[in-house]
């Protein structure tokens, strides 16, 4: 039969001051049994700690029998005389392999990696104690960097992906030589009047706030930049992207150039409707088209460009009036269109991809 532990306030305060120490120092063993004391004290059974902890149902009995014979005083770890022990060559090996395979499948219910979860990892793992900040230079060690993730759709068809990046693009580049054409990969993109929110540097403590005016009116443009020479060609409108306005710009691209295009676009349903499959049928002399696999934005380098432009011409702005944001955007464009280096560096991404050379 559990008994229930009683502590007073003033024992409790200590307690979870014990605890913000040892967050602060990055003892984790010493974490872990803290929280084991407070659970115990909140009502919580034994078994449940351990499952809640990972921890031995002995092991959490051991720490509340210890709390209870020498209170906040039991809640320390002697200071390991030496050099902390290291990883051997083969535990970074398997280190390496369990932070590829993700928290969740090394049994924790986050699906981030934090120092924190690291230190646990790696205390459960190979009983070796490492004080976080030392973790990030471990990891620094491994091949590792702190990124942002970014959102892989479970639509992607990979044979379709596979069959892009090893037949289908060595094939364009191909008729591109034949045909002396131009590879032209086409995208389309929204900025809207509220802005759009980015990172930047600010005094701590202190979250920068940027004005909007909270109006949903957004600026659509059309794109198509030049896999060989880095051209860009680009129409904004304020009405929704349709057939027939694709129809109109692709008209006139093909009045402001003399070369054969090869058109490389998504799935969008005006891309892909009866009306615009006449259309190309109708300038099969001057236009052939080729689609992405479907779900795959990073393999159309014009999604850089769009992100680019929104960092130069929307980021942390306010623009009180639409006019301002579409000269905001059309001023960006107008820049980069006469940069053809920067179109031709995030090409050079692309074809990193695709393993072809730039």
């Amino acid at each position: 039969m559990e008994f229930r532990i009683q502590v007073s306030k003033g024992v409790r305060q200590a307690v979870i001051e014990r605890l913000q120490q040892a967050y602060a120092s990055g003892q984790v063993r010493l974490i872990r049994r803290i929280h084991a004391v407070l659970l115990r004290v909140d009502g919580k059974a034994v078994e449940e700690v351990a499952a809640l902890l990972d921890l031995g149902g002995q092991t959490v009995r051991d720490y509340v029998h210890a709390f209870l014979y020498r209170g906040v005083a039991s809640l320390h770890y002697r200071q390991a005389p030496g050099r902390p022990s290291k990883l051997s060559k083969t535990q970074r090996k398997e280190l390496v392999a369990l932070l590829k395979a993700g928290p969740e499948t090394a049994g924790y219910s986050t699906g981030c990696w934090t120092t924190v979860v690291l230190q646990d990892l790696i205390l459960r793992q190979f009983g070796v104690e490492y004080h976080p900040h030392y973790i990030c230079e471990l990891l620094d060690q491994l091949g590792f960097s702190f990124q942002k993730a970014r959102f892989a759709s479970d639509h992607l068809n990979e044979a379709a992906r596979a069959e892009w990046q090893e037949q289908t693009w060595s094939a364009i580049v191909r008729l591109a030589e034949q045909k002396s054409a131009l590879i032209l990969f086409g995208d389309e993109a929204g900025f809207a009047q509220w802005g759009s929110l980015s990172y930047t540097w600010a005094p701590k403590g202190e979250q920068p706030l940027v004005k909007t005016c909270g109006k949903r009116k957004a600026y659509k443009v059309f794109g198509l930049i030049e896999y060989g020479s880095g051209r860009l060609f680009w129409q904004g409108q304020t009405a929704r992207f349709t057939t027939a306005s694709y129809q109109a710009f692709l008209a006139e691209v093909l009045a402001q150039t003399q070369q054969h295009i090869i058109l490389i676009q998504d799935g969008a349903r005006y891309h892909t409707s009866q009306a615009m499959n006449d259309f190309f049928a109708t300038h099969v002399e001057r236009l052939t088209k080729f689609q992405l696999p479907a779900y795959s934005p990073d393999f159309n380098p014009i999604e850089h460009l769009w992100k680019k432009v929104k960092k130069l011409a929307t980021h942390l702005k306010y623009f009180a009036t639409f006019e301002a944001l579409t000269a905001a955007v059309d001023k960006t464009l107008l820049q980069l269109q006469h940069l053809p280096s920067e179109i031709l560096s995030l090409m050079g991404r692309y074809c990193k991809t695709l393993g072809a050379e730039a």
